[in-house]
């Protein structure tokens, strides 16, 4: 079976696994912008699927796919929100700590150590993907990306995430978050990986899907937090995209 998945960006990832939880470890990055990335995909999720975000469980009857799950750290608000959650990571050490968590906050998550193409094989649909932080360690963006958009159902929702192409993405997310800040280990992103907004939107259109959205996550140094800009996508970025009917 073909795939696109990369084993040394996997072994990176599960060198990690034990820190996923902990928002002072290895995944502390993350930790920050989560509650910035879980506003846009609430509020994408919401429109598209017209539910009111303040019922009790919105979500309730959404199938979502958590692509590159590691520790859950979407996974579990996702379920919390009334979605059936499956959670596939290719990094194998990443499930068990992502059960026990789940198991711990009393929560239900089918997690499964397996790729985007065995899932495709398998037949599986959802009407939703969470796309989030994964092209940039694929081996094939855009085998990958196709076989997300054949595991959407028609008039389903991908939000996509990763970082941008320039001096400044080396700048911030290489040199500031893995030499000076050492949040990340180092080696952990490869800059030649890293995709421009336009090119993604290439990618995504060529897989077979509509981008209806794109914004960008944007770190203040000085105020110490995320904030999603209409305009600045120029270090870290998410898309919006939407199967055809």
């Amino acid at each position: 079976m073909q795939t696109t998945i990369d084993p040394q960006e996997v072994a990176k990832f599960e060198a990690m696994a034990a820190e996923w939880w902990d928002p002072t470890g290895k995944f502390k990055p993350l930790h920050m912008m989560n509650p910035v990335r879980l506003d846009y995909i609430t509020a994408q999720i919401a429109a598209e699927f017209g539910r009111d975000l303040s019922a009790d469980k919105p979500f309730e009857g959404i199938r979502l796919l958590d692509i590159g799950c590691g520790g859950g750290l979407l996974s579990e608000p996702m379920a919390r929100l009334g979605a059936t959650v499956i959670g596939a990571d290719a990094a194998e050490k990443n499930l068990p700590v992502a059960r026990i968590h789940a198991e711990q906050s009393g929560l239900e998550i089918d997690y499964r150590h397996i790729t985007a193409e065995a899932l495709v094989e398998a037949g599986e649909q959802f009407d939703v993907v969470l796309n989030m932080e994964v092209v940039e360690h694929v081996a094939d963006p855009l085998a990958y990306l196709t076989a997300c958009q054949q595991l959407l159902k028609p008039g389903g929702l991908m939000l996509c995430s990763t970082i941008n192409r320039n001096p400044k993405s080396y700048a911030m997310a290489i040199f500031g978050a893995e030499v000076v800040m050492r949040w990340l280990p180092r080696g952990t992103h490869e800059w030649n990986k890293f995709i421009t907004p336009d090119e993604l939107v290439d990618l995504i259109t060529n897989a077979g899907l509509s981008v209806v959205d794109r914004k960008g996550f944007v770190f203040n140094p000085i105020l110490w937090s995320w904030s999603i800009s209409a305009r600045d996508l120029s270090v870290n970025y998410v898309t919006a995209s939407i199967k055809p009917k």
